[in-house]
C-alpha cells in the first residue's frame, strides 16, 4: 500500500517528471525484493513486482482519462487532453529503464545472470532472428515492424481485458531493453579498464549515456505507441463498464479509442522505419 499510494493519477499528470523517480524506486525495490525472496526466479519476480506496484496507479489514470474524454467536445482535442497521461506513463516506463540498466552495471556478474536470465534469453533469441532475416533494408524493416504490431496488439488486448494489463508488456520490455543497454555497456566499459579515477567515472557515464541513446532513438516512438495501444484498449475496457453500449457516451469513448490506435500503428511505422535507417547510421 506504501508505493502505490505515492502519486496519484492527476498528481503524475501535474508533475510527469516525478514519474521517472517513482519508477526507478518501483523498479529497484522489485529487484531486491526478488533477489532476496525468490532468487532461482529472480529475472521474472523482479517484472512482476514492479508491475504490482504499478497497476493501482495505472487504473486510476485510465479511469481518469475515461472521465476527461466524456467531457471533449472534438476529435481534435483528443490527443492533447491524453499528452499528460500518456508523458506520465513514458517517463514511468523510462524510470524501470534506468533503473533496471544501473543495477544490471552495478551488481555482481553471477547476480547479473540470475536476475536477468529470461532476458537475456530473449535478447540472444532477437539477435538471432535478426542474424537469420531477410538480408534487405525491406525485409528487415517489415521483421521488426511486424513484431511491434505484435507487441502492440497484445497491449491493446491486454489493457482491454486486464485493465491495466499493459503495463505488464511494458515493464517486460523495459527490463529487456535495460538488459541490452547494460550489456553495451559493459562491452563498452572494457576498453577504459586501464584508465582510473575520474577518467573512469567519466567513462561510464559516457557509455550509458551512448547506450541509452542507441536504443532509445526509435523506442521513444514504440513505447509512445505501446502506452497509446494500452490507454486506447483501458479506455474501450472502462466504456464498457460504465456505459451502456450503444449510447452516445460509449460511442464516444470508442470513437477516441480508435483513433488512439490509429496514432499507435503510425507511431509504430515511423518506429520500424528509424530503426532500420536511422539508427544505425548514429552508433
Amino acid at each position: 500500500m506504501v508505493l502505490e499510494s505515492l502519486i496519484t493519477a492527476r498528481g503524475a499528470e501535474k508533475k510527469p517528471i516525478y514519474m521517472i523517480l517513482l519508477g526507478m524506486l518501483y523498479a529497484t525495490v522489485a529487484t531486491f525484493l526478488a533477489l532476496w525472496i525468490f532468487k532461482e526466479q529472480a529475472s521474472l519476480v523482479a517484472v512482476f513486482l514492479t508491475v504490482l506496484a504499478s497497476v493501482p496507479f495505472m487504473y486510476h489514470t485510465i479511469f481518469y482519462e475515461e472521465e476527461e474524454d466524456v467531457k471533449l467536445k472534438t476529435e481534435s482535442a483528443m490527443l492533447g487532453a491524453h499528452k499528460r497521461a500518456l508523458l506520465a506513463f513514458f517517463y514511468l516506463f523510462m524510470g524501470f529503464v534506468i533503473a533496471f540498466s544501473i543495477w544490471f552495471i552495478l551488481l555482481p556478474t553471477s547476480v547479473v545472470q540470475q536476475l536477468f536470465s529470461t532476458q537475456i534469453m530473449t535478447i540472444n533469441s532477437i539477435n538471432g532472428r535478426a542474424v537469420t532475416a531477410q538480408a534487405t533494408s525491406l525485409g528487415i524493416t517489415a521483421d521488426i515492424i511486424a513484431n511491434n504490431f505484435k507487441v502492440l496488439f497484445f497491449c491493446i488486448f491486454f489493457s482491454f481485458f486486464f485493465g491495466a494489463g499493459a503495463i505488464f508488456i511494458l515493464t517486460w520490455n523495459a527490463s529487456v531493453i535495460a538488459a541490452a543497454v547494460g550489456n553495451f555497456i559493459r562491452a563498452n566499459i572494457v576498453k577504459y579498464a586501464a584508465n582510473s579515477g575520474l577518467i573512469k567515472v567519466a567513462a561510464y557515464f559516457h557509455a550509458f549515456t551512448i547506450a541509452l541513446l542507441r536504443y532509445m532513438t526509435h523506442g521513444v516512438f514504440e513505447i509512445l505507441a505501446y502506452f497509446v495501444g494500452g490507454l486506447a484498449g483501458g479506455l474501450i475496457s472502462v466504456a464498457i463498464i460504465k456505459h451502456e453500449p450503444g449510447d452516445k457516451l460509449f460511442n464516444k469513448v470508442l470513437v477516441d479509442a480508435f483513433y488512439l490506435i490509429l496514432i499507435a500503428v503510425s507511431l509504430v511505422l515511423i518506429a520500424g522505419a528509424i530503426e532500420v535507417y536511422v539508427t544505425p547510421l548514429m552508433f
